[in-house]
């Protein structure tokens, strides 16, 4: 019996390594938003984990997905300059892409209907959210994001 309570501990110590016990959920680590996780791009996954991450008005949530340019807006001048343009996933869902151009190259040629994929920073916005971080960080003290259109990668 003595033996059996001196296991206990390292047996429940290895049962809560085992479901995740203890620990923060993928995203929180990194100054995401708690459970909610990240997903590659293409994946059926990252449009549901975009949609939580507006049902939570999540921040500094860095994500992957792909959606279709659906319009153009005029480039953000005031500090760094942006290209912007809205996209809108699979689900439904719109998100605006602040992308760097003082850090990373325009996207050229882009077109409402074109396919791109991202990796970046969501922060949540009343029209479903705002991608931005799609580039280099040229500190490198925050994770790299990029844009993906046309056979080239933009970061």
């Amino acid at each position: 019996m003595k033996k059996l309570l001196l296991a206990l501990p390292v047996l429940l110590a290895l049962v809560a390594s085992l479901v995740g016990f203890g620990r923060e959920p993928s995203g929180a680590a990194a100054g995401g938003t708690a459970g909610i996780t990240e997903a590659p791009a293409g994946s059926s996954d990252s449009d549901a984990i975009l949609a939580k991450a507006y049902g939570e008005r999540a921040a500094d949530l860095q994500v992957e997905g792909q959606g279709a340019v659906v319009r153009l807006m005029a480039d953000d001048e005031d500090g760094s300059r942006h290209q912007r343009f809205i996209i809108r996933l699979d689900s439904g869902q719109t998100l605006l892409v602040a992308h760097n151009i003082d850090v990373a190259p325009r996207i050229p040629g882009l077109q409402a209907g074109d396919a791109v994929a991202f990796r970046g920073e969501y922060e949540w916005s009343e029209e479903g959210g705002t991608i931005h971080w799609t580039h280099r960080d040229p500190a490198g003290e925050h994770v790299g994001g990029w844009l993906h259109h046309g056979g080239r990668t933009y970061q």
